[in-house]
């Protein structure tokens, strides 16, 4: 096919890039000591991935989230935290 398609790249590079994360966390939780550590851990992961995913960066909407949580009075004000609000800034 990328012989017939000169913008088809010849390797994966850009695939592997993508799941690399997961391979890394992957190592890493084999080291939780309890299920609800492993379940915070990967709550942590999942919003620090969806962070990315919608372009925001992730150390700033943690820092921001874990500001602004604390003054959460509602599901409301918890929602527009999460990183695929689009009241989030």
């Amino acid at each position: 096919m990328f012989l017939d398609h000169g913008i088809v790249p010849l390797d994966n590079n850009c695939a592997e890039n993508v799941i690399r994360p997961f391979v890394i966390g992957r190592k890493n939780w084999i080291f939780s000591t309890s299920q609800r550590g492993a379940k915070a851990s990967a709550n942590i992961y999942s919003l620090i991935q969806t962070a990315k995913a919608n372009e925001i960066e992730p150390f700033e909407y943690l820092k921001k989230v874990f500001t602004d949580l604390p003054k959460a009075d509602s599901l409301s004000d918890i929602e527009k935290l999460l990183p695929i609000s689009k009241d989030f800034d």
